[in-house]
């Protein structure tokens, strides 16, 4: 379960992954080649500067890549249905499939997907129950990556020392200035949004509700108990060990969600 390959052939979600990578790229290669390495190499910076960098960096892409071909949740043709729980199921009326209840059927991708928040086209996927918790590693990640991008081209003028030895033949050198407001620009840009839907995900587990769910206002059920947020994120990241949860590296295992919780989308 969220362990099979999903490929979405969507020609405007490729478009959006490969400017994300793009992004990722520049700022991989170019931010140490301009100031961390030749920083390190004159004594400003220590190497756990450049090693926190390349390690953001690699949660950030792993967690990119991941939720992209990850199994958000979609649903098999012919679903077993416990007959325990047949009530708890529902008949999708653009597929034709029974569905468990807060399920979603994504009209780009074709198929129901379970507990669905929202079609995401910067990963070319949908975002569901089994990869939902690599959504928010990725939101949070790429925090971190902006943050500390812009915290870097800040330094680079304003705190560290000027650098003695800069060989002016070498592109990177002789455009520096270029690339560096270029960096900072995508950092401002890419830092505002994700901080805005990284805060609506967390705002979404801390109150049991899914993105599609609050546009449909069909969350008002008063009757529905309130699960602890504890419960909610232990849910979505398949585990109850918190240090899991900012670990990209993993397989998630699901844990069975009472449906007397469940809500109808």
């Amino acid at each position: 379960m969220g362990r099979r390959i999903h490929f979405v052939v969507d020609p405007q979600g490729w478009c959006c992954m490969c400017l994300i990578i793009f992004v990722w790229l520049y700022n991989t290669i170019f931010i140490p080649k301009v100031i961390l390495f030749p920083h390190y190499e004159e004594g400003h910076i220590s190497a756990v500067a450049i090693l926190c960098y390349y390690f953001c960096s690699l949660f950030c892409i792993a967690s990119l890549l991941r939720a992209s071909v990850a199994d958000p949740g979609k649903l098999p043709e012919n679903p077993k249905i416990p007959i325990t729980e047949r009530e708890y199921w529902e008949l999708c009326n653009k597929c034709n499939m029974m569905r468990p209840k807060r399920s979603h059927h994504c009209s780009r991708c074709g198929h129901c997907v379970r507990r669905m928040d929202h079609h995401c086209p910067w990963i070319n996927n949908c975002v569901g129950e089994d990869n939902h918790w690599l959504f928010l590693q990725l939101c949070f990640y790429t925090q971190i990556l902006s943050s500390y991008t812009l915290i870097l081209d800040f330094c680079h003028y304003y705190y560290f020392l000027p650098l003695k030895k800069e060989n002016w033949d070498v592109f990177v050198f002789r455009h520096e200035l270029a690339l560096l407001r270029i960096s900072a620009f995508m950092g401002l840009i890419i830092l505002g949004g994700i901080s805005g839907l990284f805060y609506t995900q967390l705002m979404g587990i801390f109150t049991d509700t899914t993105s599609i769910e609050k546009m449909s206002n069909c969350c008002e059920d008063i009757s529905r108990p309130r699960k602890p947020w504890q419960q909610t994120f232990s849910e979505v990241f398949g585990t109850h060990w918190k240090i899991l949860w900012f670990i990209p590296f993993r397989q998630r295992q699901p844990l069975r969600v009472p449906y007397h919780f469940a809500n109808h989308v």
